[in-house]
């Protein structure tokens, strides 16, 4: 996979500043905020600032996190892990794998098959709805 590396001045116009907050910045936008923490819609949710597919809807759940939860990527090359010590705790952080931007955490309290829960940032995600079989 090519990475895609741009300017701050670049991220900044293509991105809302809430997305460059979270994708550019590492933010997290307030729980039980985001447009997709109860979102139902069948299809892809991409990464917000390259388009790379992340997650299915079919492994979105309601973990009532306040963010969107996922129990699986689309691929495991698609997004990449990271120890983070911020805010005086050990966690993983989750990044997309093409452009590096910060999505969220990931936690290993999810549901079956995995038992782990990708909490992402609604402003990291965009949503491509599938395509209607005729």
């Amino acid at each position: 996979m090519s990475k895609i590396v741009k300017s701050e001045e670049q991220w900044r116009k293509e991105l809302t500043p809430e997305q460059f907050h979270v994708l550019r910045e590492k933010g997290t936008e307030r729980p039980f905020t985001g447009a997709y923490d109860d979102f139902k819609g069948q299809g892809v949710f991409k990464c917000a600032g390259c388009g790379e597919p992340l997650f299915e809807s079919s492994t979105k759940y309601n973990s009532k996190s306040g963010w969107p939860s996922f129990f699986a990527p689309i691929h495991r090359t698609h997004v990449a892990e990271h120890t983070d010590q911020s805010h005086g705790m050990v966690r993983t952080e989750v990044t997309c794998a093409k452009c590096g931007g910060h999505l969220g955490h990931l936690f290993p309290d999810g549901p079956l098959p995995t038992g782990t829960r990708y909490c992402i940032n609604s402003a990291s995600l965009a949503f491509e709805e599938a395509k209607k079989k005729d």
